[in-house]
């Protein structure tokens, strides 16, 4: 409906950097309880200091995970807020 160069960006680069950057920050313990999971199981049962040294620092972060993203959700919203046009 509009010609080539008339169209208009919705977010700017900057807002969009932003945006992303908040979304990695609150789902990055996601990302590395989930990949600390699959090296645990693929490399760590094998070795026998470290693989239970891990198993402990895995099971404490998938309990304190869900407890500190519960918590930080509406600080969450509200920087989302904050950077939502």
């Amino acid at each position: 409906m509009l010609a080539e160069g008339e169209e208009t960006a919705l977010y700017s680069n900057e807002l969009v950097r932003a945006r992303s950057a908040l979304f990695a920050r609150r789902f990055r313990p996601w990302g590395f309880l989930l990949a600390g999971w699959l090296l645990f199981f693929s490399f760590g049962t094998g070795i026998e200091l470290w693989s239970n040294l891990l198993l402990g620092t895995l099971i404490i972060g998938t309990l304190a995970t869900p407890v500190l993203h519960f918590m930080g959700s509406t600080k969450f919203r509200a920087e989302l807020a904050a950077l939502t046009p």
